[in-house]
């Protein structure tokens, strides 16, 4: 990344998921004597972002961040049914069954 990138990243990184429209960026982002001098420096930069798939950006002109990908497409098994189910041959993501097991400790 060059100084551009890294300023309009910087910018955006406190705004987590939460869309910014273009002009707010080219705005704040380079300070106001930039913004004075070419108040459409940030443009170029946000669409090079987004080619390389480091922002998203939707029909309105608005960035973000791209949120990065969601873990496991699998679903949440209890501790219970892991223990069954390793019993009987079946592999399974314990990580999240443990996980599980210390939000939920056993009911007595």
């Amino acid at each position: 990344m060059d100084a551009d990138e890294r300023e309009v990243f910087d910018f955006l990184k406190p705004f987590g998921e939460e869309w910014v429209n273009a002009k707010e960026i080219c705005r704040r982002a380079g300070g106001k004597r930039r913004f004075h001098e070419d108040p459409h420096w940030a443009k170029p930069v946000l669409q090079r972002l987004k080619d390389r798939r480091i922002l998203e950006g939707d029909a309105l002109g608005r960035y973000r961040i791209k949120p990065p990908p969601k873990h496991g497409k699998g679903r949440w098994v209890s501790p219970e049914i892991d223990k069954i189910l390793r019993e009987s041959g079946v592999k399974v993501d314990t990580e999240r069954a443990e996980a599980a097991a210390e939000d939920f400790p056993e009911q007595s």
